[in-house]
């Protein structure tokens, strides 16, 4: 895992074609905007997040953000113990974002 500032994360997920935006929001977070075309996992529903994350192709790369950088810190770590080589933690998360959301 590594933890990228914002322009770092926003560079190379967009310039990456091997890449997927992963959000760990509640749903209820998730109305209030997202990422590009980012993909929704909510963190908080346990066994569900995980068996979710299992379906995911190991081979991408995976740019994960939060609201702060806290669950999607943890979501990386989830993601490598599960034998994902490229997760990608948004420091600062979405609080910090000053790019669009959709």
């Amino acid at each position: 895992m590594a933890d990228l500032t914002q322009e770092e994360w926003a560079k190379l997920s967009s310039e990456d074609p091997n890449g997927v935006v992963l959000d760990v929001r509640t749903p209820e977070e998730v109305e209030e905007g997202i990422i590009g075309d980012a993909m929704n996992i909510d963190i908080y529903t346990g066994q569900a997040f995980v068996d979710a994350l299992e379906k995911l192709d190991k081979s991408k790369n995976y740019y994960v953000y939060c609201r702060s950088g806290n669950r999607s810190g943890q979501a990386c770590a989830i993601l490598n113990s599960l034998g994902f080589p490229n997760a990608y933690n948004l420091k600062g998360g979405i609080l910090e974002w000053e790019g669009e959301l959709n």
